[in-house]
């Protein structure tokens, strides 16, 4: 089976099938390492920009242009239906994720966590939160409904939500064991899970492909989607015995495209997904937008110039580029594809 590239032909291998959230996929995985490469990325597909018409065509700026307005260490492009690959650069760089990784930990625990669930939370499950962590304020005892620590979990990246949801699913290293194996399952060869948050960690790395494999099965997870896709939402601040709030306090979604906060803007048709920081990652996103019936995804990492906000614009940049490519050129390549 092959996946033609605008510089060459990839061969590639059937794995296995699997079902992850209810989602059955066959896997694609490249024979050799190096789906996609930096010169594919920029080279225009075929002596033109695309293979539309040719008015249309010459209106879509080329990959090399593209490229040169995002300074991000790696990116890509690619059509959540389709799994075709517009455009990337480094798709296969080892990085660190940062709070990216909170994808796989949702489509890990998700299935085995459902937002009914209730924990009555210990001292024990918020013992291993690193220091300078991004919280939402969980409190050891009091009782929370899951679908609260998950709104925790994807608008504030609250590592203690993690944990305790970690928790509730068979504790730390069990849920660091599973992740590696969803995202093997989901053909991402490129993803090790040190520290199930995506707190930094010595040894813990994803690629943006890899990345926008869990971004992408995402969207197919209803539970996950409409999380990812939450602006604003309360969290609660004391609680009954059933989880139910006695008060709370509002919180908001970290990811400026969504809630279009600091002058970034919310984009058109954005189905959110997640945003992250570390020292050590800088600042990094999965981001997915629809417009009509096409639904784009897109990774950003660690982009090299400008300052925190630079990877939303440089997500947008991208986004913009895609709608304005897709159907007009060549794909580098295919992402995994799912089956029914």
């Amino acid at each position: 089976m092959t996946v033609t590239s605008s510089a060459s032909a990839v061969s590639c291998r059937v794995v296995s099938r699997a079902v992850i959230g209810g989602v059955a996929l066959l896997l694609l995985l490249p024979a050799q390492s190096g789906l996609l490469t930096t010169r594919a990325a920029a080279a225009p597909a075929s002596g033109s920009p695309g293979s539309g018409s040719p008015g249309l065509a010459a209106a879509v700026p080329s990959r090399a242009a593209l490229a040169k307005k995002v300074s991000a260490r790696a990116w890509i492009v690619a059509d959540a239906r389709t799994g075709q690959v517009l455009a990337a650069h480094n798709p296969h760089a080892k990085l660190p994720p940062a709070s990216t990784l909170k994808t796989l930990f949702a489509l890990t625990a998700l299935p085995r966590v459902p937002g009914t669930a209730l924990r009555k939370v210990s001292k024990k499950d918020l013992a291993g939160v690193g220091e300078g962590s991004s919280v939402v304020g969980v409190k050891a005892g009091r009782t929370y409904r899951a679908a609260d620590l998950w709104r925790g979990t994807f608008l504030r990246s609250g590592n203690d939500a993690v944990h305790v949801l970690a928790a509730m699913n068979g504790g730390w290293k069990s849920t660091v064991t599973q992740m590696q194996s969803t995202a093997r399952a989901l053909g991402a060869r490129d993803t090790r899970v040190v520290s199930a948050d995506g707190y930094d960690a010595p040894g813990q790395y994803s690629t943006a492909y890899d990345l926008a494999l869990f971004g992408r099965a995402g969207l197919k997870n209803k539970q996950f989607a409409q999380f990812a896709a939450t602006a604003n939402a309360r969290f609660p601040d004391r609680t009954r015995s059933d989880g139910s709030h006695l008060s709370s306090y509002p919180i908001q979604n970290t990811n400026r495209l969504l809630t279009g906060a600091n002058g970034i803007g919310r984009y058109r048709g954005i189905a959110g997904i997640k945003n992250g920081y570390t020292s050590n990652a800088g600042n990094t996103l999965i981001a997915a937008a629809k417009r009509g019936d096409r639904t784009l995804i897109v990774t950003v990492l660690n982009p090299q110039q400008g300052n925190g906000l630079t990877v939303y614009r440089e997500a947008r940049a991208l986004l913009d580029w895609g709608f304005r490519a897709a159907g007009h050129v060549k794909p580098l390549g295919t992402l995994n594809q799912p089956t029914d």
